[in-house]
């Protein structure tokens, strides 16, 4: 691990322990939904990172179709499933949350089912690959697929201003409405999307120097192959 992985895994963990401690113990209990309310840290501060992950397969899916470089379609295949996970996590959370405070696990409202649609598209994006045996046709699905994906978040987001929807609306760059208005309820948001924006970023990083070791091996072994031919 290189000097700067080990600080950013130093920040990481040390603002991770800071957004617990306002997530749990300092901010105090929503006014209606009480105690139950803080897994909104969780929920809230997964889903922008989850957003930040898809942006990113976006970028270096187009950056794949115009050069053609591998990297590019390593270092999307990456951000795609730390992505995916992110996502996992909302659509895990959101029916936690939800069955106190609707009295229903799901609601096929626009936000919630456009949210389960991005992560299917997804979930095809990571898994696809693994069906397709042509190596230069792969890269190549696979980013058209990424770039489709990323493309619905904009939509994921807008759907609660657009349609009339069960699920509260924005509290980041929301209406005049919107928003938190406790001061340690907005440290406790705010920690809580560093914390899990530092986490991307890292595993971003180890993910990103594993497929390309995994690549050089790949190499490796098919040279000692070919030697072995001889």
């Amino acid at each position: 691990m290189s000097l700067k992985d080990k600080l950013l895994f130093a920040l990481m963990f040390v603002v991770m322990q800071l957004a617990l401690v306002w997530a749990l113990a300092i901010a105090p209990p929503d006014k209606l939904q009480g105690d139950v309310q803080r897994i909104f840290y969780f929920h809230l501060g997964s889903i922008w990172p989850g957003f930040l992950a898809f942006f990113y397969v976006l970028y270096g899916s187009i950056r794949y179709l115009v050069s053609r470089d591998l990297i590019w379609d390593r270092k999307s295949l990456v951000s795609g499933e730390i992505g995916l996970v992110f996502c996992s996590i909302v659509l895990t959370t959101g029916p936690v949350w939800a069955k106190p405070t609707w009295g229903v696990y799901w609601a096929w409202d626009a936000r919630l089912t456009s949210t389960l649609v991005l992560w299917l598209v997804f979930f095809f994006y990571v898994n696809l690959r693994n069906y397709i045996d042509d190596e230069s046709k792969r890269p190549r699905v696979s980013a058209v697929l990424g770039i489709v994906g990323a493309l619905m978040v904009p939509f994921v987001y807008m759907s609660t201003r657009i349609f009339e929807t069960q699920h509260p609306k924005p509290v980041i760059m929301g209406d005049a409405d919107s928003g938190i208005r406790d001061p340690n309820m907005n440290i406790a948001l705010y920690l809580s999307l560093a914390a899990f924006t530092l986490l991307y970023i890292y595993l971003w990083r180890l993910g990103v120097q594993q497929m390309l070791t995994k690549d050089r091996l790949k190499k490796l072994r098919g040279r000692l192959l070919r030697l072995e031919g001889f």
